[in-house]
Formats: C-alpha cells, sequence, structure tokens
C-alpha cells in the first residue's frame, strides 16, 4: 500500500481586477496532478522553473488548500481534515525548504527551532529530555550539540540546512517533502547534503518527495521520477 496517494490533485489561484476585485481569470499552478510514494521510497519531481513543483510539494501537505482531488497519507485522506486532527497527522510529514536562511526564524537559537516542534506535539517529558533529544538531532545531521545555543546567522549555508533537515525529522516523520534543498548551496556542499539525506533515509526508512531541476542529483537519489510540465504530470 503506498505510504502517499495523490489523485487528481488541483490548485488554481485567482486572478483578479478592477476595482471590486473581480475574478476574470484562474490559474491553473497544479492541474489534476497523480502520482504515489512508497514507504522508503524517492520519488523525484522535475520540471521547469513555474510549473507547479512547489505548489504541488505545499498543497500535499497543506501549506496550501487543494482547490480539487485527494491527499491520502497512510490510507487516509487528509485533505479533509481540520484543527487538531491535522496537527496530529503532521508529526507523519515534514518539509524540507529552499531556502535555509528565510525557512529559520533569525530571533531564535537553533535549540530553540528544533525544540519547538518537540514542544508543540509534546514528544519530550522534560527539559533535560529535550535537551538531549536536540543534541542527538544535531548530531545526526553532522553538526556538534554545543550549536543549539548559536543563531541561525552563525552558520553557513550548508550548515543552516542541516538545521533544517534537523527539525524536520524532530517529529519522526515518515514522509519528507523536500522543495529543492541543495539548489541555493555551492556544489560541493550539495553532495554532502544529499548523502547526509541518503543516510537518514536508511536509517529512518524515510520516503522523500525529492523536488529539483537539476537531473544529475534527482538521477542519483531518486527511485522513481515524475516530470511536470505547466502544471500536468507529463
Amino acid at each position: 500500500m503506498p505510504l502517499l496517494e495523490v489523485r487528481n490533485l488541483k490548485v488554481h489561484f485567482p486572478v483578479k481586477h478592477g476595482v471590486f476585485s473581480r475574478v476574470n481569470a484562474w490559474v491553473k499552478a497544479v492541474d489534476d496532478v497523480s502520482l504515489t510514494v512508497a514507504p522508503g521510497e524517492t520519488v523525484g519531481l522535475v520540471g521547469e522553473s513555474g510549473c507547479g513543483k512547489t505548489t504541488l510539494g505545499r498543497a500535499i501537505i497543506r501549506l496550501l488548500e487543494p482547490t480539487a482531488g485527494s491527499v491520502t497519507f497512510e490510507g487516509e485522506d487528509i485533505t479533509t481534515l481540520e484543527g487538531a486532527a491535522l496537527r496530529e497527522r503532521r508529526r507523519r510529514f515534514q518539509m524540507i525548504f529552499q531556502d535555509p536562511v528565510g525557512s529559520l526564524n533569525p530571533r531564535m537559537t537553533v535549540g530553540q527551532i528544533i525544540g519547538e516542534a518537540l514542544d508543540i506535539h509534546h514528544l519530550v517529558a522534560d527539559e533535560q529530555a529535550r535537551e538531549q533529544r536536540i543534541g542527538k538531532l544535531l548530531k545526526d545531521v553532522g553538526l556538534d550539540p554545543q550549536h543549539a545555543q548559536r543563531y541561525p546567522h552563525e552558520f553557513s549555508g550548508g550548515q543552516r540546512q542541516r538545521i533544517g533537515i534537523a527539525r524536520a525529522l524532530a517529529v519522526e516523520p515518515k514522509l519528507i517533502v523536500c522543495d529543492e534543498p541543495v539548489s541555493a548551496l555551492d556544489v560541493s556542499v550539495q553532495a554532502q547534503i544529499i548523502n547526509l539525506l541518503q543516510d537518514l533515509q536508511r536509517e529512518h526508512g524515510l520516503a522523500y518527495l525529492f523536488i529539483a531541476h537539476d537531473l544529475a542529483v534527482v538521477e542519483h537519489i531518486s527511485h522513481r521520477v515524475v516530470v511536470m510540465y505547466l502544471g500536468k504530470v507529463v
């Protein structure tokens, strides 16, 4: 049984004009897309800039509301969930964002950024367990546990992306949507992050929906590849 099954998913954005902001057209960013991801599998999602890859990824995890279609995760349609029920399921699917600078709150320490997820989902019993869990997550992504006291601006781009990966891992997800996680990094650092993602996949049994436009990266990490063009799977 697929871990994730997307069926006929659509995300349309209104185009408004005039004083009364009447809708006179729609942008079909994602138009009738279907795909599946099996447990422990990496599905590459490729296409040119603006084809709807990121919109699809965000709609799958409900950061954007789908216009139509269904997203079935572990046998349950998550497009019908709201409030506490959706928050509970969100433990099982997370996202690594393209921009490691913009996705981290500059006013929070690394420990606070990672610990926030632990607090929201009540995953640790006390402060000591929280610190130990944060330290282990930082070690798992190749950082020093003492870095928990630092702020994001004190790290390089590759290190910031490792922090983003640690935050995604904090809630023990089964699926991670990787939204071009290495496109903003130097080539040498890209290889390190890709190898880290593969190591974490083997260790934790993760499934990835890996969004990218670099075909060499996609070839290296993916089991299957889905190609999008103008909002459709081709």
